[in-house]
């Protein structure tokens, strides 16, 4: 998708600071960060939310994958931390490409919003 801010970072046509990538997802810092670790972690390929991708089960396992994964390497696998994966502009989705947010270093309460 060629307006798509995520897409345009896993193409590399703008900056992103990448801190794990494999050949089915790119994982990038939050510009906006949440919490003093906010990774986001992106499919390669453009899918909208989790409805587009309900019954594609390979693409989102990889997503998570790489989401523990990134979790590990920033030190949080032991501390803890949290997935979040927004559905929608009304539970906050802002950027329409698939992605989740590991977010860990601080406190976190429930429920969250």
């Amino acid at each position: 998708m060629t307006d798509c801010l995520f897409c345009k970072i896993v193409a590399k046509e703008i900056p992103g600071t990448v801190v794990a990538e494999n050949e089915h997802a790119v994982a990038f810092r939050d510009i906006h960060p949440g919490a003093p670790t906010h990774v986001l972690v992106v499919p390669r390929k453009h899918v909208v939310n989790l409805n587009d991708a309900a019954d594609d089960h390979e693409l989102v396992g990889r997503v998570l994958q790489l989401a523990r994964d990134v979790a590990k390497s920033e030190g949080l696998a032991d501390k803890g931390y949290r997935v979040v994966m927004n559905n929608g502009a009304g539970v906050g989705q802002s950027v329409f490409h698939l992605h989740v947010h590991v977010l860990g270093g601080r406190a976190m309460s429930w429920p969250p919003g």
